[in-house]
């Protein structure tokens, strides 16, 4: 644990849970370096993936669940990727769709790979893949959702869910994104105060709205309902598996909400399932009351990747990714209850 790495992962989350996280995920050895007087952006990258994990897992009880399974297995998981949804509209003090994440991802050495129109969820879907460790680093599918191909109604309720959005990240945060883009590293001092305010960007950054907005949007779009009650926050987590199948199987034998059906490519080389998203309580206001509500959370997924040639095929598939997104369309919202 003597290694650049675990040391900035400690700083944000603590000793315990850091050494917790590394007995869980596999860690590329050429992110396992000794800790010299500054830190690589490969390092941060793989710092801030780590504790987005976490979260997840923390989050899903199903997930929690399956890494239990995997550490008890002697198995680790290989964090493939993960997921996050953004609106391409004003959202108060926060840039405007992906530019929320993106201003983070391309400093840690992020490109954009390529893009993946859903036009079903009226979204569109990018992939961001490390550049300096592509198949090692876990890649980020940041979605979009655009408003203006709904109704004015619903352009209204959008407006005032994300009004009163803030910005997590300071201007000194920005300088040191800044210099990190500059440098490709950070002494110290800089990585470590840099770390905890890039987790803050993955995070619900609006306040409370009214439940009548919620109801308005999920008439018309689960996945923006999704965004009103969750944010930015990481909407699942993926594990790269070699045999999918299997997989699924056995969790649907252990009586976890494993999606009924495998989602396969076009090309036949990516293979996705997931559990179905875990339940969470939500406060809206009602009326001049505060009520809480139970909606769909985050998720956990499953991924198998063939290769392309001789390298792993690290595309994504539209298709897939519309299916995938259904984990979090939940059933009909119970009545509120007043907190």
């Amino acid at each position: 644990m003597d290694t650049a790495l675990f040391r900035l992962l400690a700083s944000a989350l603590g000793e315990n849970a850091a050494r917790e996280t590394f007995a869980q995920l596999e860690v590329a050895p050429a992110l396992l370096k000794p800790a010299g007087e500054t830190v690589s952006r490969a390092e941060m990258a793989q710092a801030l993936n780590m504790a987005l994990f976490r979260d997840v897992t923390m989050r899903v009880p199903a997930a929690a669940a399956y890494v239990a399974d995997q550490q008890r297995a002697g198995q680790k998981l290989v964090f493939d990727h993960g997921a996050l949804r953004t609106v391409a509209w004003p959202c108060g003090a926060l840039p405007p769709g992906e530019a929320a994440i993106t201003r983070v991802l391309r400093p840690l050495g992020f490109e954009l790979a390529a893009p993946y129109p859903l036009p079903k969820l009226k979204m569109t879907g990018r992939a961001w893949c490390h550049v300096d460790h592509p198949e090692d680093i876990a890649q980020f599918f940041v979605s979009e959702l655009h408003p203006e191909r709904f109704s004015k109604g619903f352009q209204a309720a959008v407006t005032r869910v994300l009004s009163t959005s803030r910005d997590p990240l300071q201007p000194s945060d920005m300088a040191l994104l800044e210099q990190l883009a500059r440098d490709r590293c950070l002494p110290w001092p800089a990585a470590l105060q840099l770390l905890p305010a890039m987790i803050r960007c993955f995070d619900r950054q609006h306040g409370l709205f009214p439940l009548e907005d919620y109801q308005a949007l999920l008439l018309e779009s689960a996945e923006m309902a999704w965004i009103a009650t969750e944010g930015n926050a990481f909407n699942h987590a993926t594990d790269r598996v070699p045999d999918l199948n299997a997989l699924a199987a056995t969790q649907k034998a252990l009586g976890r909400p494993i999606k009924d059906r495998i989602e396969v490519s076009a090309s036949g080389r990516v293979l996705q399932t997931a559990f179905r998203a875990a339940q969470v309580r939500r406060e809206f206001l009602s009326e001049g009351h505060v009520v809480g509500l139970e909606v769909p959370g985050s998720f956990y997924e499953f991924i198998q990747r063939g290769l392309d040639g001789d390298r792993l095929d690290l595309r994504f598939d539209a298709a897939n990714a519309t299916g995938i997104f259904k984990m979090t369309a939940g059933a009909a919202p119970e009545e509120a209850v007043a907190c």
